[in-house]
């Protein structure tokens, strides 16, 4: 669903190798929406001083020392969403009901928060529209 190309920015070649990694892809004939959507990591951002990339939509990160690890957990987030048509939502459910158990099977259930006091959940999945839409059907509250 996704091209994550992590580069060594600090590499003497960092321009070629890109340029060799990107020919090898268009060779493989991958589709053109798996090209367009490649993110670009450079990597080892911590051995240049006060680094910017140059690169539009390029990602600078350290992962010695876990700099933009974030941004770069988010934007891979968001273009597997995009790419898998599904998104995150946080859904409240009745505990005594079978939301839950459904969700669990036909979503992914990422975090599921209990309030007892009123016998519900705020459940955080990830989930396909058309998923989402027959959850909606089943349980219009």
């Amino acid at each position: 669903d996704l091209i994550v190309h992590v580069r060594d920015i600090t590499h003497p070649e960092t321009i070629l190798q890109k340029a060799t990694v990107l020919s090898v892809l268009k060779n493989l004939n991958l589709p053109s929406h798996l090209l367009d959507s490649i993110v670009e990591v450079h990597n080892k951002v911590d051995l240049i001083e006060r680094y910017k990339p140059t690169e539009e939509n390029a990602l600078a990160i350290s992962a010695l020392h876990g700099h933009g690890l974030e941004e770069l957990k988010q934007e891979i987030e968001k273009k597997i969403l995009t790419a898998t048509g599904k998104k995150i939502l946080t859904v409240n459910v009745n505990l005594e009901g079978p939301q839950l158990s459904w969700l669990y099977k036909e979503a992914t259930v990422q975090e599921v928060e209990v309030m007892p006091e009123d016998g519900t959940a705020r459940v955080k999945v990830i989930i396909g529209n058309s998923a989402f839409g027959r959850y909606k059907n089943l349980f219009p509250n």
